[in-house]
């Protein structure tokens, strides 16, 4: 019998993750800048406590729009600082302001799902993984976006997070071949 990817464990919001969104390509250029900003809050946390308060963090930061944030200054840092429903890291709320403004200038070169999905040729890797520990922590394609949006002036972009992104948001499919996603998530590339 199929089992989904282990680190899904028994909580029902990471099985519905895991089930619905994992891996699922994401062609929206906001929705790619969305995901890469929480991966980013994410770092030095767990994946779940990010999934709970998602919706805080729409809320919270106008829906995710980059147009948006990228006029932000003090005030706004502020007003998120103190909003319990979100990871409260100075680092990281100014770094979402000033990755909005990267995101405006890649989405008026290229747009920023181009951008992203260029690096892979326009559809995702399609790994064949039987175990976890088979699956890496990066790979040179996330170093290689990495390395040019830190070059951009992204923040939170590190090889590490940008390959949870890539997982997350269909890039490549990294649920595991005994995995009942995994033919499903291959067709859909």
């Amino acid at each position: 019998m199929a089992e989904r990817c282990g680190w899904a464990g028994n909580d029902p919001v990471y099985q519905a993750y895991h089930d619905t969104e994992w891996g699922v390509p994401e062609y929206d250029s906001r929705g790619l800048w969305e995901k890469l900003i929480l991966d980013g809050f994410q770092a030095g946390l767990s994946w779940i406590t990010i999934l709970r308060k998602r919706e805080n963090f729409r809320n919270a930061f106008q829906g995710f729009d980059p147009d948006v944030i990228a006029g932000w200054g003090t005030a706004e840092v502020q007003r998120l600082l103190a909003d319990p429903g979100i990871i409260r890291h100075r680092g990281k709320v100014e770094a979402t302001i000033a990755n909005a403004r990267v995101w405006q200038a890649i989405e008026a070169e290229q747009g920023f799902d181009r951008y992203l999905w260029d690096h892979v040729g326009g559809r995702p890797i399609q790994n064949r993984w039987e175990s976890l520990a088979e699956v890496p922590a990066e790979t040179e394609i996330s170093r290689a976006i990495s390395k040019d949006l830190k070059k951009r002036g992204f923040k939170f972009c590190g090889p590490v997070i940008v390959y949870a992104f890539m997982q997350a948001v269909g890039m490549v499919n990294d649920h595991l071949v005994t995995c009942p996603c995994h033919e499903p998530v291959r067709r859909m590339g």
